[in-house]
């Protein structure tokens, strides 16, 4: 009984301690009010069923149409994108189209988009989104309030929406954006979401772009390494204000198709966070341990894990400016289970990762 002692101590300890943390943000938004030019950038590759709904939001954010440069690169879509983002831009100065078609430097697949559209872009803030992303009116207003002189890098919370799957999936964003939010406002660098992020042109020229780096399929993971690398400041924030709401992955399939590039990219973060994740993977295989733990032990356990872990999505919900009823939050703990099982057996079956019908091997990037 001493190592499930300790291990449920520690556990639970930690839990607390982020609890406790993520209550407080340790640094606040201020918006100073200048509202200077900045770059929105899309990187869209046959998108036409949610590149609509993502120029509608931006077309309403308020910000000064005149301030704003909306780029949207069509990367080599075989569907109708492009003609969809052609007729939505007409007669809106601030959205330009382009198309890609030719290679910078190393770049692939989406960095390569991305290359293109930082060389294009003519401002010094820039903003990454993704087609399937819908930002909040005041997002970029936000978004520059986190990052004043010195920060290169800032990104903003995502979750997403529709039926009840996507609502998992939606918890599932929130959940480890916010245990991201608190480490990295205790100084310890993670990460950027590349659907929802700015950029300062500084930052992103002293790497030399997304052309001069080794390509990788978790493009975002990768420049913010760079540049915090380079010795720019860093921020992840929880508001209202800065957040984004993602079509979620249709099926089950879908989502592990996603999950496993995500993987990819997991494999090169900071141990501390893998340390916190495996942990709380290991949780289910200690409780469920045959004859370890005594069954009324092994209920009171699983009861305080799920009320841990309800609480902290309450805390990010608010913090977030989002709602969502108490039985999606309790359901959440079976489906992260069996999710998380499912990644890990998918991640590890010999296929290809599939991303915006191109296929990549695992060893890439």
């Amino acid at each position: 009984m001493v190592f499930p002692a300790v291990f449920f101590g520690l556990f639970f300890s930690v839990f607390i301690v982020v609890l406790v943390l993520a209550l407080w943000p340790r640094r606040k938004l201020v918006d100073v009010g200048a509202r200077p030019r900045v770059s929105i950038l899309i990187a869209a590759r046959n998108e036409e069923a949610t590149i609509e709904r993502c120029l509608t939001a931006l077309s309403r954010l308020n910000y000064p149409p005149e301030q704003l440069e909306i780029l949207i690169g069509d990367d080599a879509s075989t569907d109708n994108t492009a003609a969809i983002v052609a007729a939505f831009i007409a007669n809106k100065p601030q959205f330009r189209l382009l198309s890609i078609r030719q290679r910078l430097g190393t770049a692939r697949g989406k960095s390569n988009a991305l290359a293109h559209l930082c060389r294009a872009a003519t401002t010094d803030h820039l903003l990454f989104t993704d087609a399937d992303m819908a930002m909040h009116p005041d997002w970029v207003q936000t978004m520059l309030a986190a990052a004043p002189a010195g920060v290169g890098i800032v990104t903003g919370i995502t979750t997403a929406g529709g039926p009840l799957f996507g609502r998992m999936q939606g918890l599932d964003w929130l959940f480890g954006l916010n245990i991201i939010r608190v480490l990295s406002d205790r100084g310890l660098p993670i990460t950027a979401v590349g659907n929802n992020m700015l950029v300062t042109r500084a930052a992103y020229e002293s790497i030399g772009g997304y052309e001069a780096l080794a390509f990788s399929i978790t493009e975002d993971l990768q420049l913010f390494d760079k540049v915090v690398a380079q010795g720019w400041g860093f921020r992840n924030i929880i508001h209202p204000k800065a957040l984004g709401i993602s079509v979620p992955q249709p099926t089950v399939r879908h989502l592990l198709q996603q999950r496993k590039r995500w993987m990819k990219g997991a494999t090169r973060l900071p141990w501390q966070l893998g340390v916190l994740f495996s942990s709380y993977g290991f949780f289910y295989t200690v409780l469920g341990w045959p004859g370890l733990l005594p069954l009324p032990l092994i209920g009171a356990l699983y009861a305080a894990k799920v009320g841990c872990q309800t609480l902290f999505l309450a805390i990010t919900l608010r913090q977030a400016g989002h709602r969502e009823n108490l039985g999606v939050l309790l359901l959440y703990d079976v489906y992260l289970l069996f999710m998380s099982l499912a990644v890990l057996a998918y991640t590890w079956w010999p296929s290809p990762i599939q991303w915006k019908e191109r296929r990549y091997r695992w060893a890439e990037g």
